[in-house]
Parts: C-alpha cells; sequence; structure tokens
C-alpha cells in the first residue's frame, strides 16, 4: 500500500511537471535598464545580453515606487502599497487578514517556492507572511530543494548592483566586495565613460557612472552563474525565467525620484520551445507594451494555469489570463528614511505626467544613508556654488514645480518640463484627472501622515480598512488640500482648513502655509492659534511654519515637545524638521543631542525608526 502510494505521488509530480512550467525570478537591486541589450554603450553586460537573445525584451516595464520595499510589497501582493498603507519605507503597517502572498495559490497546486534571500515586504508580522510565502527563504534557497520533478518558483535577489555598492560604500569596500572580482578588462574607465545627461560633466559624475557600470558588469556574472546552474541541472527546458530590476538605479536621480530613471525597470523573459505558445513574441523580439510591478504577480499565475487572487489590482500580460495592454502605469514616491515626501506619476506609452504635493521640498533632499555618497556630496557642493545646469540643477534645486510633464520620445533624459506649455494644456488636463481617477479607484492611503494612521487603527484595523472609508478617511478632501500646497492663491482657503474637524486636512493646511515663500498677517494669526492643535503632527507642522518664518520663540518648544514623543513616527517628524530648520533650531541643540543619545540606543536594539531619527539629528547637529 505504501509503495503504491509513493508511485502515485511520483507520477502525479511527473505529470504536473510536464503540465505547467517553472518559473525563476532573477532580479537585481537598484537599476536601470543599463545593459547592452537594451543600447547601453558603457555596459558590459554579456551574459544578459546573450540571454536577450533568447529571451522577449520589454521596453516599457515599470516598478510602482522608486525605493525597495514599496515595490516589494507590490509585487508580493499584486496590490499598490499606496492601497496598502505599505507606501513608506520600513512603515511596518498590518495588512487585511484576507491579503495573502500571491505564492500561496502556487504552494497549493504543488509548487516548491522558494526566495534567495530578500524580503522587506514593508508590513507588520512579516515574518509570517514570509513562512506563508515561501518553502523555504534564505541565503541558501534554491529550487534544488524541491522534490524531484516537483514544480517550482524561485526567486533570486542579486544585491550588487544596490545603492550602497554603487554609491554608498566607501571606494575601499567597494573593491574589495566588488572591484577585485573584476578583470582589468571588465573595469570601465571614468576618464572615458559618458554620463547621463542630467549629471554634470565632472570628474565624480564619470567616477560614478563607472563605479555603477562596475557593479553591472559585475552582477551580469552572477546571474549567468544562476542560469549555468538551471541548465547544468537539465531544467532550462521547462522553466520560464523573468529577468528585471525591483526599481531604477540606486544613483541621484534615480532612486527615490519618480522620472524614469526611478521608476523604469529592465525586463527580459525566456521562454523555452516547450512553453514558446506562452511569448507574445519570437526568441529576441521586444515587446513595447506597458508593464507595471502591480501585474508579475497576475502573470505568474496566468503563466502557471492558476486563477488569479481577488485583492490583485493588476493584470496579467502572459498566460490564459491575458488582459488587455494597460494604458498607463502608475509611481507613488512617499517618506524614504527620514526624507519626508509626496508624489505621484502617470505615464503612458510617450508620456509622463509628475504630481510634486510637497513642491517646497528638492528632488535632492538630505539624507544621511544617500549622503555617503561623494558624488551626491560634490553635487550640493556645485548646487550652492550655482554651478549645476539643465537637469543635475533641475534635479539639486530647492524647490519643485508643482507639475512635471515630459515627453519621453523626443526627451528620454526627461530634461525639459512641458507643463506650463500652453499647447499641453488638454494633456495635462488629461493626465491630472487620470491620477485622480487612480487615488480614488485605488484608495491612496498616503494623504495621511503615519502618526495619524495609527491614531485612527483601532484593533485589528488596517491602513487598507481606513483608506476604503470615506467618512473615516475623506480621500476626496484630502487631495483637495494638498492640492492646494504650492498654490499662491491658497492662503484664504488654508487657514480655514487650519480648523477643519479632519486632522488629515488641518496638516495639509499647515504644510501649505508653511510651503509659502512669505506668509500674511492673517497667515501667522491662523497658525499661532493652531500651535495647540489635538494632533500632534499638526502641531509639528505649524511650529515649522511659523519657525520657518522668523518665528521661533513659540515654535521651538512644540517641536522639543513632540521629539521626546514616545512615538517614534512623531519624534522622527519632529527630527526632521528641526533638522531643516537649519541654525533657527540651535537654541534646541542640548535636547537634540539628548534625544540622538536615545535613539543610538534604540537603534542598536533593532529599532529602524529610530535609526531615521538619528539621520536627521545628526545631520541637524553638525556645525
Amino acid at each position: 500500500m505504501i509503495r503504491l502510494l509513493l508511485l502515485c505521488v511520483f507520477f502525479w509530480g511527473q505529470a504536473f511537471a510536464e503540465d505547467r512550467p517553472n518559473i525563476l525570478w532573477l532580479t537585481t537591486e537598484d537599476m536601470s535598464p543599463n545593459l547592452g541589450c537594451y543600447g547601453d554603450g558603457e555596459a558590459l553586460t554579456p551574459r544578459l545580453d546573450a540571454f536577450a537573445k533568447e529571451s522577449v525584451r520589454y521596453d516599457r516595464a515599470f516598478s510602482t515606487a522608486p525605493v525597495c520595499s514599496p515595490s516589494r510589497s507590490c509585487l508580493i501582493t499584486g496590490m499598490y502599497a499606496t492601497s496598502l498603507g505599505t507606501q513608506r519605507l520600513r512603515s511596518a503597517f498590518p495588512v487585511p487578514a484576507d491579503v495573502v502572498p500571491f505564492t500561496v495559490p502556487l504552494r497549493e497546486a504543488g509548487y516548491y517556492c522558494t526566495n534567495n534571500v530578500k524580503t522587506d515586504y514593508n508590513l507588520r508580522d512579516e515574518q509570517d507572511f514570509i513562512r506563508r510565502a515561501w518553502d523555504e527563504s534564505s541565503k541558501t534557497a534554491h529550487w534544488r530543494g524541491g522534490a524531484k520533478g516537483q514544480p517550482f518558483f524561485a526567486v533570486f535577489n542579486c544585491m550588487t548592483t544596490h545603492q550602497s555598492r554603487t554609491s554608498a560604500w566607501s571606494e575601499e569596500e567597494f573593491e574589495k566586495e566588488v572591484g577585485s572580482k573584476l578583470s582589468m578588462g571588465e573595469r570601465h574607465d571614468a576618464a572615458h565613460i559618458v554620463p547621463p545627461p542630467f549629471y554634470p560633466d565632472t570628474a565624480e559624475s564619470h567616477k560614478a557612472w563607472a563605479r555603477y557600470h562596475d557593479c553591472i558588469t559585475r552582477m551580469d556574472t552572477q546571474v549567468g552563474e544562476l542560469l549555468d546552474q538551471l541548465q547544468s541541472d537539465g531544467l532550462a527546458e521547462d522553466t520560464i525565467v523573468f529577468f528585471y530590476a525591483d526599481h531604477g538605479m540606486g544613483m541621484p536621480r534615480g532612486k527615490r525620484c519618480l522620472q524614469d530613471s526611478g521608476l523604469r525597470v529592465p525586463l527580459l523573459i525566456r521562454f523555452p520551445k516547450k512553453w514558446a505558445h506562452l511569448a507574445p513574441g519570437a526568441a529576441g523580439s521586444v515587446s513595447d507594451r506597458l508593464v507595471s510591478f502591480v501585474d508579475f504577480a497576475p502573470t505568474v499565475l496566468s503563466l502557471c494555469g492558476l486563477q488569479g487572487l481577488p485583492q490583485f489590482q493588476g493584470t496579467a500580460f502572459l498566460g490564459a489570463d491575458a488582459g488587455r495592454a494597460r494604458e498607463y502605469v502608475y509611481g507613488a514616491r512617499d517618506r524614504v528614511d527620514e526624507a519626508f515626501d509626496l508624489s505621484r506619476s502617470v505615464r503612458d506609452g510617450r508620456w509622463l505626467y509628475i504630481r510634486n504635493f510637497m513642491p517646497h521640498l528638492s528632488w535632492m533632499q538630505p539624507e544621511g544613508y544617500s549622503d555617503q555618497s561623494t558624488f551626491r556630496r560634490d553635487l550640493k557642493r556645485l548646487a550652492a556654488e550655482g554651478k549645476l545646469e539643465g537637469g543635475a540643477a533641475m534635479y539639486a534645486a530647492a524647490r519643485r514645480p508643482l507639475e512635471e510633464l515630459y515627453d519621453t520620445k523626443t526627451d528620454p533624459a526627461q530634461l525639459h518640463n512641458m507643463a506650463s506649455d500652453s499647447s499641453q494644456e488638454e494633456r495635462l488636463t488629461a493626465m491630472r484627472g487620470e491620477l485622480r481617477r487612480w487615488q480614488l479607484e485605488t484608495r491612496d492611503a498616503g494623504l495621511l501622515t503615519e502618526p495619524d494612521m495609527w491614531s485612527r487603527l483601532k484593533a485589528g484595523e488596517t491602513p487598507r480598512g481606513i483608506a476604503q472609508d470615506e467618512a473615516r478617511y475623506p480621500l476626496r478632501r484630502l487631495i483637495d488640500t494638498a492640492d492646494a500646497v504650492g498654490r499662491d492663491d491658497a492662503s484664504p482657503r488654508q487657514r480655514v482648513w487650519l480648523s477643519d474637524a479632519d486632522a488629515g486636512v488641518r496638516y495639509w493646511a499647515a504644510l501649505g502655509l508653511r510651503a509659502r515663500v512669505s506668509l500674511e498677517d492673517d497667515d501667522r494669526l491662523a497658525l499661532r492659534a493652531a500651535l495647540q492643535d489635538a494632533s500632534p503632527v499638526v502641531r509639528i507642522e505649524v511650529a515649522t511654519a511659523l519657525a520657518s518664518h522668523d518665528e521661533a520663540g513659540e515654535a521651538l518648544p512644540v517641536l522639543v515637545t513632540a521629539l521626546h514623543d514616545d512615538s517614534r513616527e512623531i519624534a522622527l517628524h519632529a527630527a526632521r524638521a528641526l533638522e531643516l530648520l537649519g541654525p533657527v533650531a540651535a537654541p534646541a541643540r542640548v535636547e537634540m543631542q539628548t534625544v540622538l543619545t536615545q535613539a543610538r540606543n534604540a537603534e542598536e536594539m533593532g529599532d529602524t525608526m529610530a535609526m531615521f531619527v538619528r539621520f536627521a539629528l545628526e545631520a541637524a547637529l553638525q556645525p
């Protein structure tokens, strides 16, 4: 009887493997399509170039966020991070119980699912989520761990192109971990490499661009090693292989930004002959179909002949359930580390629209982690000296335009903002409308600050649930008040909104007044009256607005009080405000030093948010 059972299991596994393909995801971090097969003349990527000749190359593939955690949250759930409340880096909000990893139906269907090794799904109870997602998630996880004949879905994450390697590490660490692994013929000559047009032509930009390409060359070799393993295991003809990056390059004006340099990714998919009928074209062909990360989960299930999950917000672009090609892809930039922001983007096959809801902040905000890069520090120096032009000046400018509109066909580097061009008024109106439609339809949860969202959550609730309730989350009004930030005629409305019943509306009103170049007397009166607001984060924004406009006397004590708050998220808002105030915050230096010491201790205990408080306060306390 036992022998019969084992034979049944064996033959079932064999039949299953014949009916459904294996799926292999080879992912790299922080990389734009800077490969030879995408036309990058500086790239030394022989393995991926050869792989591309066997694959379908997607020229319009996009992440939903220009930073890792939100994009990975989207990949594992098939939902926009802005819908789940997972759009801010390391926020760890809970997600609804009925939102599951998309690998669950794969495992239920008999697939062996492995992840090597990064998860970073940006949600509470992540370890439980990982256990549900994977048969194994570890540094040694491999398709080889499955039973013979068992189909697999395997993910390998390569860190070699990550921002840490390309720009944050010291030169010594880079040479030890990456440079020394390359031959002289594989190294890129900084003197002769050509940086992108949104970089200045300086020694530092050449050096940074060469280092980035060195990392790509090393990654190419590592991907090739995994492809060789698949071939040697005799599985290449049974496996559909994806290669892609988790978002754009981890370089200035790439990661954290919504231009193509931050969101567009390489995507190569190889279909062996056995599964060639699932491919949209022949090997070596190119697809111009718009593809978003929110489409990846439904696509994998479709390729495997499995039904999609109710939670999915994307559309399969391959397999039996492939839907119509999408008209638009969407992007979202929110808080990353200690840098607060809120920007959204809409892109069709040609035009890119970006809406900056915090236009008083630079694309190149101070960031403790990013500012380890010598190239970024050099950009800051050149900006301060007024020596940047064109795209570099746009990136480093102290303020951003409310709207950006780019023709990516004639302006692939997005150097010429056409939002103020009268000939584009109709297109601009359409893109604005599409952004608002998407935010409302997907219930963009980013219009509340983290402290405010936490305060609204009751036991067992999630940001997703709050955002779907118009009474508790008045999204239309929140968008309207956020839309007024940076508009010259908005202060009368913002003064009224400072007394609104909803703290989210009051927050955007205060931020809007803070963002003004100058305040009217009535603005100051309204802000002073709001210093005692019931919401801590509104008080912080009101105090920052006053302190930014030469009224620090009453404002700084409010910020110092918030700095000591038990909520790390509230303390981070206050720390960042004090940092950006610069010399105005000098009277609070003793208190900042006290909290900095506390943050360092908490960070040693694993408190990630404390690290962001440290970043802000260390910068604030620099002489």
